[in-house]
């Protein structure tokens, strides 16, 4: 990698391209009406995934960038999960019919902070509801910290056969500076009990430029991970925004790494996990060779979604809970955030749908564009142009941003192919937003493209 480049790109805020448009276009064009309207017409041949929203944590972690809140009675937590059977019946009904499913995710919040026979009795609704096929992947996200042995046979008995830990980093001092204090043992032992429990997928998320973190502590960090040898990493860079996450305000940005630290730091948790035998996918992801997505990153069907790089090639993604995102052929819809006006409006017999974005054949040109981008660092212009109807020289002219990352060597441009540079690739968003549309870097609504 080059430091000269992360100086003159890194300080740019960017979008992480997991969806195009992105998610601050969405506007309340797109109602819950249309939303029923979108869901009504999914076509009979396609398969859907699903991702289902918890938006509720033991203890708030101060470098968060999720919708969550902290509950720390069952109550509250018991009612949104009624709230959820809910929504899938409302959503089931719009539909008309029942769909196959090959992708479920639960994401957060921390979705294990629901009671055992809660999360049981959530899983056979959708089953109801769904036809979930066989060899569907059905994921949820976990804090170490918190999951009790209750609820890892739970996730067994539920069909659960990925789960992503939350690690972020085993350095004591970045873990006091960032509020979650989470030791190697707790973690070895979830591990440990998940594959005992049948559950063999185990995904590990960290992160770099948070307060006192160093290259040394990343490096230490990574070391512990391997000793459990998890399938996949997730490393993902720590995107500093109290004005729009107030907590994070507890974070003193004095200890925060500049661009260049955040740089190196990336660079040695990239190199120790290809050193240990893993392979890069995309921007932030890594995995085994013998993974399901390091196949499909070796046979450009990787994908990227609002859970980042993943192997659902799925068109339709139904999101349920307070502030969950769907897509759907026509374009995006977006639940409101607010957890409790997101209840009552189920509870009243309504989706929740507030915004969302239709799709025009120029954003699912340039969607279909910037995806192969994220995914196989390049693109064939030519042969995405064609798919759409249209001529890549045109699609170019559009892009004026690309003429600068030419020139500084990040993208090496062949007649039609594009290529993102070996030694550059830590770029791949600047490179995605040269054909970015709607792109309004003024306004800072990003986190930072190093």
């Amino acid at each position: 990698m080059r430091t000269d480049l992360a100086v003159a790109y890194g300080e740019e805020r960017l979008p992480r391209y997991t969806s195009y448009p992105t998610a601050p276009h969405f506007s309340p064009a797109v109602s819950p009406n249309i939303y029923a309207k979108w869901l009504a017409e999914i076509p009979t041949n396609v398969s859907a995934s699903l991702y289902l929203h918890v938006p509720f944590c033991r203890k708030m972690c101060w470098y968060c960038g999720c919708h969550t809140q902290v509950a720390r009675r069952e109550d509250p937590v018991a009612a949104y999960q009624a709230v959820l059977l809910r929504e899938i019946g409302l959503v089931a009904e719009a539909i008309g019919r029942r769909i196959k499913v090959e992708h479920i995710h639960f994401g957060g919040g921390t979705p294990t902070i629901m009671a055992p026979d809660a999360f049981t009795e959530l899983m056979a609704a959708i089953r109801r509801a769904f036809f979930v096929l066989p060899q569907a992947e059905i994921a949820i996200e976990i804090d170490p910290r918190t999951l009790t042995p209750d609820m890892t046979d739970a996730l067994a008995l539920a069909g659960i056969n990925r789960a992503s830990l939350g690690v972020q980093s085993f350095d004591p001092a970045v873990q006091v500076a960032i509020n979650r204090v989470q030791s190697f043992a707790q973690t070895k032992k979830v591990t440990e009990d998940l594959r005992r429990a049948g559950i063999e997928g185990v995904n590990f998320d960290l992160i770099y430029g948070l307060p006192f973190q160093t290259v040394a502590s990343c490096i230490d960090t990574v070391k512990r991970c391997l000793e459990l040898r998890p399938d996949r990493f997730s490393v993902f860079g720590y995107a500093h925004v109290p004005s729009f996450k107030k907590h994070q305000r507890k974070i003193d940005e004095a200890h925060l790494p500049d661009t260049l630290a955040r740089h190196d730091q990336s660079c040695a948790i990239a190199n120790a996990l290809k050193e240990a035998g893993y392979v890069q996918i995309g921007l932030d992801h890594f995995a085994l060779p013998d993974d399901p997505m390091a196949a499909a990153f070796r046979e450009h069907r990787l994908q990227r979604n609002f859970q980042g790089y993943t192997t659902d090639a799925s068109e339709v993604l139904i999101g349920f809970g307070a502030s969950a995102i769907g897509h759907l052929p026509q374009g995006y819809v977006q639940n409101d955030v607010r957890t409790d006006v997101y209840s009552q409006t189920i509870g009243a017999g309504s989706l929740a749908t507030v915004k969302g974005y239709a799709l025009t054949d120029d954003d699912r040109l340039r969607a279909d564009i910037i995806e192969r981008i994220m995914c196989d660092f390049g693109v064939d212009l030519g042969a995405v142009c064609a798919r759409h109807g249209t001529a890549s020289d045109a699609m170019l002219k559009s892009a004026p941003r690309l003429k600068n990352l030419i020139s500084d060597g990040v993208v090496e441009l062949s007649g039609d192919q594009l290529a993102v540079a070996r030694d550059s690739r830590f770029l791949l968003r600047s490179v995605a937003a040269a054909f970015d549309a709607h792109l309004d870097t003024a306004k800072q609504l990003h986190s930072r493209a190093v």
